[in-house]
């Protein structure tokens, strides 16, 4: 019996499997989760702390609340898979290639990008990047109705007074400016004294074309420039330097056949209250210019000596100096002792009997002015006065530095060739 009704199981037909009907919404069966949480416990909803901008108004808790329990997940996985499935939006072209979804909405909420603007205990709203600056301040009243404005009148250039500008001299209102320059270096206040600093500096421009000319009589290898070319600018290169004022307190300008740059010697005037001088010569020279000056200092030193022993130049720049060669030396060594050597040169020996005229890096000199020796319609003719009497000295550098032909060494040891031929003239009478 028993083999008879297993025959008859075996044989019987199987039924079909029914499938669960899907639901009209659903296009995909649910894959349902295998593993089912069995405890009774009901599932800890996730916390989730939404973050806070500062562009949200307090408005917007309500609304983010919300959204964190409709975002509580259920024990099953799977489900809320699939029930996330079904209530997003169908999917867009740009959506298939890895791109979310953002509504309208949230787009406005997305903070932009960069640091947001800081606020002071005041209430000031400040921009970033620029302290101090203040773009709005509660409680400000300007006092102006709509379409009101203001004008401000700029500052105006100190007037003239009894002595009038001339373009052949240096106005008093100039070293006023720079007197007040050297209390006062700083941006802000030049920004409003600006009137006063382009009316000085036209004084001071005029004052060198009409200089210019005096030179160039003084000197004919000085060419006609205009003033742009050898002025100097007032502005201050602090980028290597301990100071950090802005700008320079004194205004200056500079001759030579190139005009205030290049590898010749110059002339350079000096204007500023209670320093100002007149120069000449070559300041830091290279060290091709620098060594012909020594070599021609140890073969020929007769020649620099002739110059320092120049009574215009021994009474103009070294203070009333008297007639002695030593004495002249010690005074133009003295005025080019900052950067001197404290050793010998390279290739000379420390006995030299001109180390000290050997060991200089600059080969300088000068003459100070008081304040009425530059103001003035005198000014002019003194400046002038003291370059013709410096001519000497920068001819015989540009000679040494930059010859205007090779044969000029020659030519200047001509009269040492003289007494060595009459010499030998002498001795063949004898014989």
């Amino acid at each position: 019996m028993v083999r008879k009704a297993s025959r008859q199981q075996k044989n019987a037909p199987q039924p079909t499997p029914k499938k669960r009907a899907l639901s009209p919404t659903m296009t995909t069966p649910l894959r349902q989760s295998k593993r089912a949480k069995s405890t009774s416990v009901t599932p800890k909803a996730i916390q989730t702390t939404p973050r806070k901008s500062q562009y949200f108004d307090p408005e917007d808790e309500s609304s983010e609340s919300e959204v964190a329990v409709q975002n509580e997940e259920s024990g099953y996985e799977d489900e809320d898979r699939s029930a996330s499935a079904m209530s997003s939006p169908p999917a867009s072209e740009d959506e298939e290639d890895g791109e979310e979804y953002v509504s309208v909405s949230e787009k406005e909420k997305k903070p932009r990008r960069g640091r947001p603007a800081k606020k002071s205990s005041k209430g000031v709203v400040v921009a970033n990047g620029t302290k101090g600056q203040e773009l709005w301040r509660p409680g400000v009243k300007t006092g102006l109705a709509p379409g009101e404005q203001i004008f401000i009148k700029l500052p105006k250039a100190r007037e003239a007074g009894k002595t009038p500008y001339k373009d052949n001299a240096i106005h008093p209102n100039t070293f006023l400016f720079l007197g007040d320059l050297k209390e006062n270096n700083d941006r802000e206040w030049l920004k409003v004294h600006d009137a006063d600093y382009r009316q000085s500096k036209k004084d001071f421009d005029t004052f060198i074309e009409c200089l210019t000319e005096k030179i160039i009589e003084k000197d004919e290898t000085i060419p006609e420039l205009p003033s742009k070319d050898v002025t100097f600018r007032i502005y201050r290169d602090v980028r290597f330097s301990s100071d950090p004022t802005p700008y320079k307190v004194y205004f200056s300008a500079a001759w030579s056949r190139t005009g205030r740059k290049g590898p010749y010697a110059h002339y350079y005037v000096h204007i500023q209250p209670g320093s100002s001088f007149v120069g000449g010569g070559i300041w830091h020279p290279d060290a091709q210019p620098l060594a012909l000056l020594r070599r021609d200092v140890d073969r020929k030193p007769h020649k620099i000596k002739k110059i320092l022993m120049d009574p215009g130049i021994r009474k103009a720049c070294f203070k009333g100096c008297p007639s002695d060669e030593k004495k002249a030396i010690k005074a133009f060594v003295e005025a080019n002792k900052e950067n001197a050597l404290k050793t010998k040169p390279k290739g000379f020996d420390s006995d030299h009997p001109n180390i000290d005229i050997l060991r200089l890096r600059n080969y300088t000199i000068g003459s100070k002015l008081k304040d009425d020796d530059v103001l003035g319609p005198k000014g002019l003719e003194k400046i002038a006065e003291l370059i013709g009497i410096m001519a000497p000295f920068i001819t015989y550098l540009n000679s040494i530095v930059m010859p205007d032909n090779e044969d000029d060494s020659d030519t200047s040891d001509a009269p040492e060739d003289e007494e060595d031929d009459d010499n030998e003239s002498d001795e063949e009478a004898e014989d």
